[in-house]
């Protein structure tokens, strides 16, 4: 009788709560939200809480979140272009060794060529060095693109091998030396005391943010019924703008609880004739500017995919290539563009990683390719094409570094680190593949 009054009970509380499920599942539907990135974005928070506690209590720190994302920048800024390739049915193995040839470039442009003509210190020197990189980014895209459009070479191959010939470039433009020290304007875009935007300005970029997240949730609530689309409830609208908001806060808080160290922040008062409190002065880092970087190259790129008849050309050639090639689109100009602006963003991620080192070495970029397409595939871009994210794969960048810097704090050398980024490659992978076919599955059914 007792057993028969249990399952009773048990059959009842399941009742219930398959109800309250379902209203749960509507209520986040109701939010348009990618149910990819909140899983992600859970994962992120059980991997810096780990990580934390095992680490001591050193990494949840404003200081080591700071290095974080000045350490992210670069990935980030070349996993936005790697989403375009892989949504265009590509990959660019090349990426790393890009990095390192333009850097050295970068590099030997301003430490080396550029003085014997105009001086030390010149204020021009930072700009010709980054459009020099810039501009060898681009034909280094070029000539990959061209390779894999007009002539039929699969890009994995093209950039195979130009992993292999970049990163030869690289050693053979100095014969192996490291270059240094950069222009101290150009060292400005890696971050570190001089690349700090301070505690005001933060906040100025903070709240331009915030009207940005304003006026893109009304501006997108205003198209829609422009277009007859469906509106979201209101409430979720408030919510999902709330919570960028809130993310936005924390971000600042963060930046700005970072100090300066105090012989630096005497330094600054005597430079601009503060006067130092008894107790000391407290001068906040905030925002970096590789981070600021990164974030208007992800803003770039997004709009470039979602609003130009570029993206829709790209997503549609991952989609379906014959039927986007028949009704007369150019695929291969398309393919050509993609690659060359892959180019661009590794000679601008090229420029923050060499003007965080101040220097241009051989090793640098090494094994990025592996961690810029983790970044992609982590954030959901599939490698079979036809769907990504920027922002999903500028959170996989953060995700990716954030293992590495806690493997780092744990002490844990460097070839159990490529184990683990190894291993959640293939996991990120197996999981795209699980993710699809559950799609495949839905829409059938």
């Amino acid at each position: 009788m007792g057993t028969e009054v249990d399952s009773s009970l048990s059959g009842a509380s399941q009742r219930v709560s398959a109800p309250r499920r379902r209203a749960f599942a509507d209520l986040f539907r109701a939010t348009e939200i990618d149910a990819r990135l909140v899983g992600m974005l859970g994962a992120l928070v059980l991997i810096w809480i780990g990580v934390d506690l095992l680490s001591g209590g050193a990494f949840l720190t404003p200081r080591n979140l700071w290095n974080l994302s000045v350490q992210t920048a670069s990935v980030a800024v070349m996993a936005a272009g790697m989403v375009l390739v892989i949504v265009a049915r590509h990959i660019d193995l090349s990426v790393g060794s890009v990095l390192g040839f333009v850097g050295m470039i970068m590099g030997v442009t301003q430490a080396e060529f550029l003085p014997k003509y105009l001086g030390f210190e010149h204020p021009l020197i930072w700009v010709i060095a980054l459009a020099v990189g810039i501009a060898v980014g681009a034909a280094i895209g070029l000539l990959h693109g061209a390779i894999v459009a007009y002539l039929g070479v699969p890009a994995f191959i093209v950039t195979l091998g130009g992993l292999l010939v970049w990163r030869g470039c690289a050693w053979w433009v100095t014969s192996g030396r490291t270059v240094a020290p950069m222009d101290d304007a150009f060292r400005r875009m890696g971050g570190g005391i001089e690349g700090a935007i301070g505690a005001g300005w933060t906040w100025v970029v903070a709240l331009l943010a915030l009207a940005a997240i304003a006026f893109s949730t009304l501006h997108a609530r205003r198209r829609r019924r422009q277009v007859g689309f469906a509106l979201r409830p209101v409430w979720a609208e408030v919510a999902v703008a709330g919570l960028a908001g809130l993310a936005v806060l924390a971000i600042v808080l963060v930046a700005n609880s970072y100090d300066l160290p105090p012989r630096v922040a005497e330094r600054i008062a005597a430079e601009r004739g503060l006067v130092v409190p008894p107790q000391g002065l407290s001068i906040a880092h905030g925002l970096a500017l590789p981070v600021l970087i990164a974030v208007g190259v992800g803003i770039v790129v997004t709009f470039l995919a979602r609003r130009t008849r570029f993206g829709r050309y790209v997503f549609a050639l991952g989609g379906n290539p014959e039927a986007t090639e028949l009704s007369g689109v150019d695929t291969k100009r398309v393919t050509v563009l993609v690659f060359v602006l892959m180019g661009v963003l590794c000679a601008i991620a090229a420029a923050i990683s060499t003007a965080r080192l101040n220097a241009a070495t051989n090793a640098q970029g090494m094994l990025d390719e592996l961690y810029v397409i983790a970044a992609a595939v982590i954030g959901g871009t599939s490698l079979g094409g036809g769907l990504g994210t920027v922002a999903g794969a500028m959170l996989g960048a953060l995700v990716m570094q954030s293992l590495q810097s806690g493997m780092v704090l744990m002490g844990l050398d460097t070839p159990l680190q490529n184990i683990v980024v190894g291993l959640v490659l293939v996991v990120a992978v197996w999981l795209d593949r699980l993710y699809r076919s559950r799609t495949l599955k839905g829409s059938a059914g």
